[in-house]
């Protein structure tokens, strides 16, 4: 099975098994010996024993597997408050009231995020260090490199673009020339329409909530949905200063809040322009907005399992000039020295 169906197993294993036991909880027939047997233990068998057994199954990274069915597992106690019966319920009540366990970790997550980007900024402005690096140094410090310092460094940039993006300048990220792709078919643009929609949004959707369902429903979909708010924004102020560099003998590649994607330019086997869509695919690497992207790059050796990186950028003829004019330039350095 291919690892990027092979990751998507334990969500469809999550789907298929709460609409199963939603039509066994709610039907009356001969199977749940009509209603006698509507056991809370059979719902928590699948999500919360088989469920992160397939996670660690299914994900080489332990650490990104033990996140998944820590996620997953939590969805499926907010799934099964919904569809297993309240007089059949006497474990799940504790689960249920687990949740605000849960919110805590996350609120610690999101505090300690916005302390290191306060902190990162400030080092950013006395040192004009790399901003990317200002987030990350400090984080990896502390948590080492791995995919849970690699989450908070995403938190990371999101905060510090949401809260600092006037004092981050293009010009103090690494690399001697510069490409940047917001008006690639109007990608800041199409952001910024999105927040709008989204500010429109709350107050309906708010209020559809608290008098169609609940008000704690209400309350936690508004918050999310604020959150998403606040990515969305970042992103928007990512995307106009956060740029594609050469620096050195690297292309790195730093698209909105993505953490950068660096390529040799000697791993470079041919760089050309692009006009036709590019479906996902395990081995293809996409940094695109809206439309097609313009540019694709093929590598001599796959970076992750990627062969092909697929980008949009604003001026694709010159970003694609330059990289080869830099790629030839670094090969003649390379031989007049040895």
């Amino acid at each position: 099975m291919k690892p990027s169906i092979k990751r998507k197993v334990p969500l469809a294993f999550l789907t298929i098994v709460s609409i199963w036991w939603w039509f066994y909880y709610s039907s009356f027939n001969a199977l749940n010996a009509y209603g006698n047997a509507n056991y809370e233990w059979l719902f928590m068998l699948d999500t919360l024993l088989v469920l992160p057994v397939l996670c660690f199954f299914c994900e080489s990274d332990k650490q990104k597997a033990l996140l998944k069915a820590a996620v997953l597992c939590c969805t499926s106690v907010f799934i099964g408050s919904l569809i297993i019966p309240e007089h059949n319920k006497v474990i799940f009540h504790f689960l249920e009231s687990g949740r605000y366990f849960v919110l805590s970790i996350i609120l610690v997550l999101e505090l300690s995020a916005l302390i290191t980007v306060c902190l990162a900024v400030r080092a950013l402005l006395a040192k004009q260090e790399d901003p990317d690096l200002a987030v990350a140094n400090p984080i990896e410090k502390i948590f080492g490199s791995s995919f849970f310092s690699s989450t908070l460094a995403l938190e990371g940039r999101v905060w510090s673009f949401a809260l600092f993006a006037s004092r981050i300048q293009s010009s103090a990220y690494k690399g001697k020339q510069h490409f940047y792709y917001d008006k690639k078919d109007g990608a800041q643009s199409n952001l910024l329409g999105f927040i709008l929609l989204i500010v429109i949004e709350i107050p309906l959707v708010h209020l559809l909530l608290h008098f169609l369902w609940s008000s704690t429903a209400a309350n936690i979909t508004t918050g999310l949905t604020l959150f998403g708010l606040v990515f969305f924004f970042a992103e928007y102020k990512a995307v106009g200063r956060r740029p594609i560099s050469i620096y050195g003998n690297n292309l790195i590649i730093r698209y909105g809040l993505y953490a950068p994607f660096t390529i040799p330019l000697d791993n470079i086997s041919e760089i050309r322009l692009n006009n036709c869509y590019v479906k996902r695919s395990s081995n293809v690497k996409r940094f695109n907005y809206s439309g097609v992207p313009n540019v694709v790059i093929k590598l001599s050796s796959p970076i992750n399992g990627k062969n092909k990186v697929y980008l949009g950028v604003n001026v694709p003829e010159t970003f694609i000039n330059t990289v080869k004019d830099e790629k030839v330039r670094h090969n003649k350095v390379l031989k007049s020295g040895s």
